[in-house]
């Protein structure tokens, strides 16, 4: 076996090659040069804990940047940046401001042994949560050397450099003094009747073999500027908090010690602030009740309109106003005007779907849809009637009434009872019925048949029958459907009176003043050809065909007696006087 002096021989060995190894490992080090006030602050290189300035007032550090931590219980903590260059010194002057007043009861304490001049941290393992260094809380002798912290359970972490030399929890009851033993930890709790005489004390105080660190418990206060909104409307959070060097708010994240912010919640929330320091935690809430409701109105004004068109023309087409209102929504719609503002009007030109002849009656639905970002929506509905009628265009057919012969046609088997003249007004009669069909083909002709008041009532009955059906017969020819027709016989009911004939003469444009004095002249021969006739009707319209004599035609005379004819278009004049037979 070895001697203790051939041991210890090798120890030193070992331990010089050490310190020579070393040396040559730091031969292109550069130095920091720190000076700190108080003197008593802890210095942090790169989050490792090293010692008390008091003992490092020149660190050896490799080439480069460092991140260099100050702090001292009882004063700001200070953050430095520094550039270190081989072989130079770089000096670091700082003060540490203090933190103004005090910290009051009821108090707890702690006595950490076997520690040294490492660094204790409450309820942490960064800076921020260091309170001193082991040989400032190692004893309770006539020279305090103290912890004193809020009753409660903390959190104890030991660093040395950059290792943890114990950490775990320690329960501080008031007044009472708990010693923990590094590395084996709390190893008693005694009373601690200087606890009960003390009411307020500083953070830190130092002798020339005594220290107390009185740790204060963090507070916080959170409110609200607002605390009912809408949805999608703003809050103002607004906090302060102090002794806490960690703040937060749910929802929020890491906020600054005392701040406002604006938030925009989607539905009622409310806030928690927590702020935690070595002194424990402290919280507070605000809650921001948030109104999702959506209030949504859509009105027609007025809710009923008329409309009317002729053919192609509107002749009336009333129009309408919408207006709506969504309050406390983002997007807004209506179907089918599309996407809106959140409250409006507007003017509606009214058309109905409808396109084709007859009466209007329809209903236009307008659906508002309004919803918001908070999940909320809302429907209303506003119906417009639409009432009115679309028309064919009042069609006037060319028609003249067609006139007979004194005594004809004694048959309808043949035209000869229609003269020439009147065979080309019925021709044209046709022609424009067939034309007038293709739009309104439930369009019918009546026809109906007189005779003049000479002769017996069923004479001139059958005679005005035969009128009708011979006028029929040739507007079939020509094409017009013959379930198209209905014919009527008056025989010489409702005659025209003399007074009336006189009044149509005056109405007929192709007549002169002389020509209309030379008719008059045989007046009551005029009536009775007025009265041999057939009157033509469109059931459609109600058109009647106009009782225009034919004066000016080739058949004038044929059409008034049986004389010769005279020249054509010529009057009869008053010389010419002749018996008319029925």
């Amino acid at each position: 076996m070895k001697s203790q002096f051939q041991v210890l021989s090798l120890a030193v060995s070992v331990l010089a090659l050490g310190m020579v190894t070393q040396c040559l490992a730091q031969s292109g080090d550069g130095k920091v040069a720190i000076h700190v006030t108080p003197k008593q602050a802890y210095i942090f290189v790169d989050g490792r804990a090293i010692s008390e300035a008091s003992k490092h007032h020149s660190l050896s550090l490799s080439p480069g940047d460092h991140k260099i931590e100050l702090a001292n219980y009882g004063y700001s903590p200070e953050t430095r940046s520094v550039t270190i260059t081989a072989g130079k010194t770089t000096d670091l002057d700082v003060t540490l401001q203090p933190v103004s007043g005090t910290v009051s009861g009821p108090f707890g304490a702690m006595t950490i042994e076997g520690a040294a001049r490492d660094a204790i941290l409450l309820n942490g393992k960064t800076p921020d949560y260091f309170v001193g260094h082991g040989d400032e809380f190692d004893h309770d002798w006539w020279w305090k050397q103290e912890l004193v912290v809020p009753p409660g359970t903390y959190q104890l972490s030991v660093l040395s450099g950059d290792k943890e030399a114990w950490s775990g929890p320690v329960d501080v009851p008031a007044n009472k003094r708990v010693v923990i033993d590094i590395p084996k930890g709390v190893r008693k709790t005694v009373d601690w009747s200087r606890g009960e005489k003390l009411t307020s004390i500083p953070r830190f105080v130092v002798g020339s073999a005594s220290a107390t660190v009185a740790v204060a418990k963090p507070t916080a206060q959170l409110s609200t500027t607002t605390a009912q909104v809408n949805c999608g409307d703003p809050a103002q959070l607004k906090w302060s908090s102090s002794d806490a060097p960690h703040v937060e708010i749910s929802t929020v994240g890491p906020v600054s010690a005392t701040g406002d912010q604006s938030v925009q919640p989607k539905q009622t929330t409310t806030y928690n602030l927590t702020a935690s320091g070595p002194g424990g935690t402290a919280t507070s809430s605000a809650t921001v009740n948030v109104n999702n409701a959506i209030q949504a109105n859509l009105a027609l004004s007025p809710a009923v309109v008329h409309y009317k068109r002729v053919g192609d023309k509107v002749v009336q087409d009333d129009s309408s106003s919408l207006s709506w209102s969504a309050a406390n929504a983002s997007t807004v719609s209506i179907d089918p005007l599309g996407t809106v503002d959140a409250s409006g009007n507007r003017a509606l030109q009214i058309a109905p779907k409808k396109s084709d002849p007859g009466a209007v009656d329809e209903t236009i639905t307008y659906t508002l849809t309004a919803s918001n970002g908070c999940g909320a929506s809302e429907t209303r509905t506003a119906a417009l009637h639409i009432v009115g009628t679309i028309e064919q265009p009042e069609i006037r057919l060319s028609m003249r009434s067609a006139y007979f012969p004194t005594n004809k046609p004694r048959t309808i088997k043949s035209d000869a009872g229609l003269l020439p003249s009147e065979q080309e007004s019925l021709k044209s009669i046709a022609d424009a019925f067939n034309t007038y069909l293709k739009t309104m083909p439930n369009a019918h002709l009546e026809l109906s048949g007189y005779a003049d008041r000479r002769g017996p009532d069923s004479y001139n009955l059958a005679l005005s029958e035969r009128r009708a059906e011979l006028a029929k017969r040739f507007l079939v020819q020509q094409g017009v459907p013959e379930a198209s027709i209905e014919t009527h016989a008056y025989g010489k009911q409702k005659n025209l009176t003399a007074d009336q004939v006189k009044q149509l003469l005056e109405q007929n444009p192709s007549l002169s003043a002389a020509e209309r004095q030379k008719i008059l002249q045989r007046i009551q021969t005029i009536v009775l050809a007025n009265n041999r006739r057939v009157d033509i009707t469109l059931t459609t319209t109600g058109q009647e065909s106009a009782r225009m004599y034919p004066f000016d035609s080739k058949d004038y005379v044929a059409l008034v007696d049986r004389g010769k004819p005279l020249q054509a278009g010529a009057v009869v004049n008053a010389a010419q006087k002749e018996k008319v037979k029925n």
